[in-house]
Parts: C-alpha cells; sequence; structure tokens
C-alpha cells in the first residue's frame, strides 16, 4: 500500500452505483454526492462540494419520509407522525441508513477528516446519504427515490411500530409473569443472520423454560420488545 492509497476512497463512485444498483447514467453527480468540502479544499481538479445537494436532499428526504408514514399509519395523530419523522430524519438514524449501504468507503475526504476518522462519523454520513438523496432526485424522479428509501424505511419501522413513550411490552409481561408468580422472563438469542452491517436478531421470551414469545428485528432490544408484544398478544 503507498501512502498516497490511505487517502483513496475504497469504493468508485462508478462501482458503488453498481453495488446498490443506482441508476445514475451521470456519475459528474454522484461524484459530487460524495464529496465533502475537506477533499475539494485538497485537490484542484474537484471543483465542488456535496453541500448543496444536501440542502436538496433534506428536503426530499422530509417530504418522502411524511408521505411514507402518512401511508403506513393512518390511525396516527398529526402529533405522532411529527415524532416519528423527527427520528426517521435525525443525523443519527440518517447515519445509521448510510452504514447499512456502506458509503463510508466511497467518501470522498480530506486527509484531516480521514485522520478523524470521518468514515465514521455521523454528522459526515448523514450529510452524505442527505446528499446522495439529493443526487438521485436530480438524476432520476420523486417516484424512483422513494423506491430507493422504502427498503431502509421499511427496516427501520419495527422501532415504531411500539409507542416507546408510553408503553413497554417487556416490562407489562415482566408485571404480568410476576403477578402469576412464574418470575422474571429470559430473553434468549436463538438465531443472527445477515451480513455484519444489516444483522437480523430473532429473540425468544421464556418463563420457566417455556416459550411465550418470539421476535425479530434488527437490533436484540427491538427484538426482545418484539417477542415481548407478540407474548402479550398470545395472552390477550
Amino acid at each position: 500500500m503507498t501512502f498516497e492509497s490511505v487517502w483513496t476512497p475504497e469504493e468508485t463512485p462508478a462501482e458503488l452505483a453498481a453495488r446498490l444498483s443506482l441508476p445514475f447514467f451521470d456519475l459528474r453527480l454522484l461524484t459530487r454526492a460524495l464529496t465533502h468540502r475537506s477533499y475539494v479544499n485538497e485537490h484542484d481538479e474537484a471543483l465542488l462540494d456535496n453541500e448543496r445537494l444536501e440542502f436538496l436532499g433534506d428536503a426530499v428526504l422530509d417530504f418522502l419520509v411524511g408521505a411514507w408514514l402518512y401511508n403506513h399509519y393512518p390511525e396516527k395523530a398529526e402529533g405522532e407522525l411529527t415524532r416519528m419523522r423527527s427520528s426517521l430524519v435525525r443525523t443519527e438514524q440518517l447515519a445509521e441508513f448510510a452504514r447499512q449501504l456502506n458509503l463510508g468507503r466511497a467518501m470522498r475526504l480530506g486527509r484531516g477528516e480521514i485522520q478523524a476518522g470521518g468514515r465514521q462519523r455521523d454528522i459526515l454520513l448523514c450529510a452524505t446519504f442527505e446528499a446522495l438523496v439529493g443526487a438521485l432526485f436530480l438524476q432520476t424522479d420523486i417516484n424512483t427515490v422513494q423506491d430507493f428509501m422504502n427498503e431502509l424505511l421499511e427496516k427501520s419501522s419495527e422501532h415504531f411500530l411500539l409507542p416507546q413513550d408510553s408503553f413497554d411490552p417487556k416490562s407489562t409481561f415482566q408485571e404480568w409473569s410476576q403477578a402469576n408468580k412464574l418470575g422474571i422472563p429470559s430473553y434468549v438469542t436463538v438465531n443472527t443472520s445477515g451480513p455484519d452491517h444489516d444483522r437480523l436478531f430473532e429473540v425468544q421470551v421464556l418463563l420457566e423454560g417455556k416459550v411465550y414469545g418470539t421476535g425479530a428485528g434488527h437490533s436484540k432490544q427491538v427484538a426482545s420488545r418484539v417477542a415481548a408484544l407478540n407474548a402479550l398478544e398470545s395472552l390477550n
């Protein structure tokens, strides 16, 4: 490995487009979406960074996420939909979307940002994801961007199926088990599948060795909550 290769992205824009099946016929637009201001400052051939695309992508995401929530949760009131949208478009969540897509390896960053761990920093991953959405919107249309977002949103929807602020199924199930003198539930991970960046966990909740519910999710915490909810539903 040469000294210069340390600062070179592991994946080219063309490779990224092919891996994610992104319909970019103008790779200059995708390249711009991946280019941070720090890279432009160090490379004379790079004329534009991704900040304007980030601005556009932010607006597109607000609309698409709002429309997706409106259609998927017809029973939710406006205030709850607003809270859910805020959670889905916050920096940490958009950075998680970027990690699921492994965008970090294609980001074009300056040396200082790379040395500071920029490929894993939430703020840079979020900005790159927003810029990617903005570029995809300019390259195609709103329906294509919605299709791109649907899979990511479906994976995240499990976090919003349970009203976390007012109802904790694990606590409720434990209250039931203790009231019936069955002790404290135990949660066991029975299966893990998927690549490292997109793990799916399957968890069972047991009382005295008996399985009362099973749940799946992209974190053990979510899978445990779904298992507890499944147990409560089976008990009516």
